[in-house]
């Protein structure tokens, strides 16, 4: 009598669960912090990170400005995310060349697209493309050991480099530019670029931008870096302070706080005890033309928040121009639902829209961090919005809107030179290695055959 429960539940417990396959589509922040939350609250799931380079970590490897190393532990969580046994690391594969989007959704129950921001806006003005003008993400591709970018030989012969734009990235390669070596030379820099930057003629560093104090984009950690640099001069227009101070106790205390570091440091500007190095913040310009060595801005107003063009124009020194007004993500598989306008993809709140601007949802595809937020915020920004589109991912599944009836093979390696984390640590030694009989954190390879080659595959 009591045997029929005994069957019943013995047959039962022989029927095998259905792995919930996911496949993330980039080893950057977004795609780290994604994993990281779906490993932890969804269960009986394989989550594989594909990742377009031999190495992990997206812009914290390549973004993240050399002398800021304690932005750089983040790595440290995502190690512990890549050695969770739900959690696979495969390097070397990019969408749209060695896997299409169209095999994940066949291979995965669903798909996370976080492959990040590749390209940067332009100015769209007369000799963008001289020689002379390279983008600000260029740059700090070459100096952060970007594969290829290597190549690029910025022009540092002259005296005088005018960065457009003010945001973080801009003040992180002004920073660079007028740091002394020395300061540098124990970071993990690239060899070659701390070997340029040694001979650099750079003495003048322009900081341009088209709207006001109030507007500046940097904050007040990157600012109080520039301020304190050694053998730097700040020096800031007067004209374009006037009757900014009037207007700081309404500001928001972020805002409030770097607007009064800037008018500190203003009062305390003296002409007669200027550096041999100086750094430049210009406000109220907008480019207009670039010639050989310089560049003509046309003056602005401010409008409340709106930068206005005036008919007063001003020429300035420029043998290198920077060109930094925000990155910009492309599609990387025809299948993308991908806003050319925006540069982003389509989506509600990191759930992927079919038609792009339309309301209908399509299950199983997902985007976060800069490809479906545009560049915006700094990594725990990031991190915040990751976890975001990660718990719809725990949602849809726990609510059975995502379909999982059956188990996926998901992708199989034995054709394609994948780097699986085993192999990434051979790289990661070598690399560290090479960095400690110079006294650095590492030595970066730039090659992707030579990872390739140190990481066995």
């Amino acid at each position: 009598m009591n045997m029929l429960p005994r069957v019943f539940l013995r047959s039962y417990s022989s029927i095998p669960l259905i792995k919930k396959k996911i496949a993330i589509v980039g080893g950057g922040p977004a795609g780290f912090y994604a994993a990281q939350y779906i490993a932890k609250n969804l269960s009986n799931c394989e989550i594989d990170i594909l990742e377009k380079l031999p190495v992990p970590f997206g812009l914290v490897r390549f973004g993240v400005a050399p002398d800021h190393p304690e932005v750089k532990n983040v790595i440290n969580t995502f190690t512990k995310t890549a050695e969770n046994p739900s959690v696979r690391f495969l390097g070397n594969i990019a969408l749209g060349q060695d896997v299409s989007l169209k095999e994940l959704r066949e291979q995965y129950h669903a798909v996370l697209l976080t492959y990040g921001a590749d390209q940067d806006h332009r100015l769209n003005i007369p000799n963008e493309d001289q020689e002379n003008v390279i983008s600000a993400r260029k740059f700090v591709a070459w100096y952060n050991g970007l594969p290829g970018a290597e190549n690029l030989q910025p022009k540092l012969t002259g005296d005088t480099v005018t960065i457009i734009g003010q945001g973080n990235v801009a003040i992180d390669v002004a920073r660079i530019l007028l740091s002394p070596v020395d300061l540098l030379k124990n970071t993990d820099i690239t060899e070659y670029s701390l070997e340029a930057l040694s001979t650099s003629n750079i003495k003048r560093v322009q900081l341009v931008g088209r709207r006001g104090p109030l507007q500046a984009a940097f904050t007040i950690k990157e600012l109080r870096e520039m301020l304190k640099l050694p053998n730097v001069t700040t020096v800031w227009r007067r004209e374009d302070f006037e009757g900014v101070e009037d207007l700081v106790a309404s500001l928001q205390r972020p805002r409030k706080r770097l607007t009064e570091l800037m008018l500190t440091s203003l009062k305390a500007q003296n002409f007669t005890d200027t550096q041999e190095r100086q750094f430049l913040p210009i406000f109220l310009r907008s480019p207009e033309t670039i010639s050989y060595n310089s560049l003509d801005v046309v003056v602005n107003k401010m409008a409340g928040d709106k930068a206005v063009k005036t008919k007063d124009m001003e020429n300035l020194p420029a043998d290198l121009i920077l060109r930094s007004i925000g990155y910009r993500s492309t599609c990387a598989d025809s299948e993308i639902p991908f806003n050319e306008k925006a540069g982003k993809v389509f989506n509600h709140n990191g759930r992927v829209l079919v038609n792009g601007d339309s309301e209908v949802i399509d299950r199983g595809l997902y985007t976060a961090g800069w490809l479906g937020t545009g560049p915006t915020g700094v990594i725990l920004t990031t991190m915040n919005t990751a976890f975001g589109v990660g718990k719809h991912i725990v949602d849809d599944f726990n609510g059975n809107l995502i379909k999982c009836d059956q188990n996926k093979p998901g992708l199989d390696i034995k054709k394609l030179r994948a780097v699986t984390w085993d192999k990434w640590e051979r790289i990661d030694k070598a690399e560290i290695e090479a960095g400690a009989g110079k006294g650095k954190p590492r030595e970066k390879i730039v090659s992707i055959n030579t990872m390739l080659e140190v990481a066995g595959v």
